[in-house]
């Protein structure tokens, strides 16, 4: 094999993560329906002095939010994903809008929780039928937000992929979280619900700030979750992975007497990585030859080998 035809035979996409069509066109239709709805759980909590209803409406635009920037995410990767700037693709915009969505979330929760703060101590009127029909309202979008998440991500993972594979949660990570948090933004209707009818019944008017405050904190510990998992991301810290102790056992196991002189592992896109790998033998042998070895791991999409000898090293 001659010099050029070596060359196009290294020659590989750089197009790590597929488009996702289906999956972007339904967590289109979720956002519009959850940002109806935040709309009018928002207004209805001011008109109604309702801070379980507004609390649920702000935690709803939480999910909203994190909807929108999955659907921009899958737009703008679709649209640059051919983009040669983008060394290791375009997943990463994905990851970023999740950071930024975190971080607009923790200043949402502790407006939601000085408010609650303020009603609990300063009790307002609230009108109860009103507030209880917008908060069953929201809690109906939520269960057609979360059947349509939920509906999609099991017939793409089974269809595509035929079965889970051992570093694979799940075939869209990104629709799976929405779908978690819509789940959870359920609850938090329920609890809305439950708040605004102990008042009702019962004349148990602190319920509905109560309910407010433990809203607040169920954004902020999403948010909180959220920004842990995309900075790590963001900043590559995935060398804790279990993918890096297997790479580990496979070099330790292979025939060729080795030893790793450096090593770097992170993610180009949901359960595909990059490797960069510096080894160090006396045997003579080339990189392609651990290449292949690694190649029983399927995730590994973008690998590169340096081999240097033993007695180089001081």
């Amino acid at each position: 094999m001659d010099g050029q035809s070596m060359a196009e035979h290294r020659r590989h996409s750089h197009v790590f993560h597929k488009g996702n069509p289906l999956a972007e066109r339904y967590t289109a239709w979720a956002t519009l329906l959850t940002l109806v709805m935040m709309i009018a759980e928002i207004i209805g909590g001011w008109s109604f002095n309702s801070m379980a209803l507004l609390a649920d409406g702000w935690h709803m635009s939480s999910h909203a939010l994190a909807l929108g920037l999955s659907v921009l995410a899958y737009r703008i990767a679709r649209q640059y994903a051919a983009d040669n700037r983008f060394t290791f693709g375009t997943w990463k915009v994905e990851i970023l809008g999740g950071y930024t969505s975190a971080v607009f979330l923790i200043g949402v929760a502790g407006l939601m929780f000085y408010q609650s703060v303020d009603h609990l101590i300063s009790p307002a009127s609230i009108h109860y039928d009103q507030a209880i029909i917008i908060s069953a309202i929201g809690l109906i979008v939520n269960l057609i937000c979360a059947w349509l998440l939920k509906d999609h991500a099991a017939h793409d993972h089974h269809s595509v992929h035929g079965g889970p594979h051992p570093h694979e949660h799940h075939s869209d990570l990104n629709q799976r979280s929405a779908y978690i948090h819509v789940i959870a933004d359920a609850m938090t209707s329920v609890l809305a619900i439950i708040a605004l009818l102990g008042g009702k019944l019962w004349g148990a008017s602190w319920l509905d700030p109560l309910m407010g405050i433990i809203g607040s904190l169920l954004v902020a510990i999403w948010a909180v979750g959220l920004l842990r998992e995309t900075s790590h991301i963001l900043l590559d810290a995935e060398m804790d992975s279990d993918l890096v102790q297997e790479i580990h056992d496979v070099l330790k196991e292979s025939p060729v007497k080795t030893e790793i002189a450096d090593l770097h592992v992170w993610r180009v896109s949901k359960e595909k990585y990059a490797c960069i790998i510096s080894l160090m033998t006396d045997e003579k042998t080339v990189p392609d030859y651990f290449r292949k070895q690694l190649s029983v791991h399927e995730e590994l999409a973008h690998v590169t080998v340096e081999i240097n000898p033993m007695q180089s090293v001081v």
